[in-house]
């Protein structure tokens, strides 16, 4: 990182922690920033040699707003932010529902200046991705905003494109994109194993990305991360959309599928009945292209990516345990998955690595095959790189390093030709392949499988340390809780 460079970081990061001082926090600093830079960026495409015409009207350009002090530049940016937000394409979309959330204009006008000191659209991609994705980080850490929920481990994230491998000119889909990690892992991962010619890279920058993202602030960060990192156009379209990806299917398909759906089982939607009070109603979707109507979020999401997959299309999709276990719809669902599909590999992930406690997830990696009369999977690899793994988000976080042995059996190269690590002689070998016909006579289809011994029950002098052992109970707990609050709801919500 040049002089320059790191200073612009530096300076960055100092600012975030005078205004948390100020009851600002990491998440309402990042949204500021987002628009503050989106307007400066403008204002320096807006000059010569650029002259392009973002749609800012001339009362809401940057060079009005650096010009205002006190009550009249609160006033002058709430408006700002306003107006904004009304106008099509991009710049309408990042500033969508904007609110001005730095109450002191003192503070407001100190990040102005900050910002109008740099040249932001000659600034290394590298140097405006670095900051953006380390404050967005930062912003998950931040437990109380509940901002952890749209943030993937990016080791994780890393693993999962270094195993697909995506190709030039082949699109990729998110439906439920976050702050968009997985799109700039694949970005990355293209533009560094890959020397592409003028084409390529346009159809990288502005056609390869699509998806979802229902949150109006977390998809103001997508967008805004995306674009730092020199993907879409500040006067283009946007390509993430803010409509519920499970509504309906929108016609479009995907060469590859990277997503992590939000936790939680129901899709519910919130509303205000006739006393004034909030309730919550299930939500179901009926469609057409779903083998199965249910109310869980994770299974429809499993059906959805199915239905945008591409024929020869491949998805890695994190999914909760309860997807490999659940009777009814989730055993229907498996069934069709197994059999429609080559679901050939299932990542079986730690506790401790997501924002989310006591989440036990998997990665499920399978590709979208053509109509035919037999299953399509013949054999289902499973790796466990959860039994006797103990991680924690700050003081053993999950390192890419750590799932480096799970990306050489996965074998990206060519995936028939695999390995496995477990044998009768090699008990302790994590990587194990089961038959379609071994798996199907499994009761309700259960793919929930472990082989390997828990050592924390049999080698009493060995256990994790103290600290590690909490840290698992009370992730435990807090599952079990969340389980009897959606049990309570349910009971609740029959019972009216």
């Amino acid at each position: 990182m040049s002089e320059n460079t790191s200073s612009i970081v530096s300076k960055v990061w100092s600012f975030c922690h005078v205004l948390r001082d100020g009851g600002v926090s990491y998440g309402d600093y990042l949204e500021q920033l987002t628009f503050l830079i989106f307007l400066k960026m403008a204002e320096e495409y807006r000059k010569p040699p650029y002259g392009r015409d973002i749609g800012i009207p001339e009362e809401y350009t940057w060079d009005v707003l650096k010009q205002k002090r006190g009550a009249e530049l609160d006033t002058h940016y709430k408006n700002l932010l306003e107006e904004l937000g009304k106008k099509p394409g991009m710049l309408g979309q990042v500033f969508l529902k904007a609110q001005n959330k730095i109450s002191d204009p003192a503070m407001l006008y100190k990040v102005i200046d900050m910002i109008d000191k740099e040249s932001w659209v000659m600034m290394g991609v590298d140097t405006k991705g670095e900051i953006y994705e380390g404050l967005l980080q930062k912003n998950a850490e931040d437990t109380k905003s509940g901002a952890g929920q749209y943030f993937t481990p990016r080791p994780l994230i890393k693993t999962m494109v270094e195993c697909l491998q995506p190709q030039p000119m082949k699109t990729i889909g998110d439906p439920c994109c976050g702050t968009g990690g997985f799109f700039l892992a694949a970005y990355d991962f293209l533009t560094s194993h890959e020397q592409l010619d003028r084409e390529q890279s346009r159809f990288l920058k502005n056609k390869t990305f699509g998806g979802n993202e229902i949150v109006a602030g977390t998809r103001r960060l997508a967008l805004m991360n995306l674009f730092l990192h020199n993907i879409g156009e500040i006067d283009g379209q946007p390509m993430i959309s803010n409509s519920d990806a499970l509504i309906a299917d929108s016609g479009e398909r995907y060469d590859y599928i990277f997503t992590n759906p939000p936790f939680g089982k129901k899709s519910s939607m919130t509303f205000t009945n006739e006393e004034g009070g909030l309730e919550k109603e299930d939500l179901t979707y009926n469609r057409q292209d779903f083998w199965v109507t249910t109310s869980n979020k994770q299974l429809n999401f499993v059906q959805h990516i199915h239905t945008i997959l591409k024929t020869g299309g491949q998805a890695a999709v994190v999914l909760p345990d309860n997807v490999l276990f659940e009777g009814g719809a989730g055993e229907t669902i498996r069934k069709k998955l197994l059999e429609t599909t080559d679901l050939h590999t299932i990542l079986r992930l730690p506790t401790g690595i997501f924002y989310a406690h006591g989440v036990k997830a998997n990665v499920l990696f399978f590709e979208a095959k053509e109509a035919a009369k037999d299953p399509w999977t013949k054999e289902v690899w499973i790796y466990d790189y959860r039994t006797n793994v103990h991680h924690t988000l700050k003081k053993s976080p999950l390192k890419f390093s750590d799932l480096e042995d799970f990306i050489q059996c996965y074998n990206p190269k060519d995936r028939h030709k695999r390995v496995e690590s477990w044998s009768e002689d090699t008990p302790e070998g994590r990587f194990r392949k089961f038959s379609y016909d071994e798996i199907i006579a499994r009761d309700k289809t259960n793919l929930d499988i472990f082989w390997l011994k828990d050592k924390s029950l049999a080698d009493l002098d060995n256990l994790p340390d103290p600290d590690v052992l909490a840290n698992e109970i009370i992730e435990n707990i807090e599952a079990s809780l969340e389980s009897f609050k959606e049990i309570m709801e349910t009971i609740n919500s029959n019972g009216e």
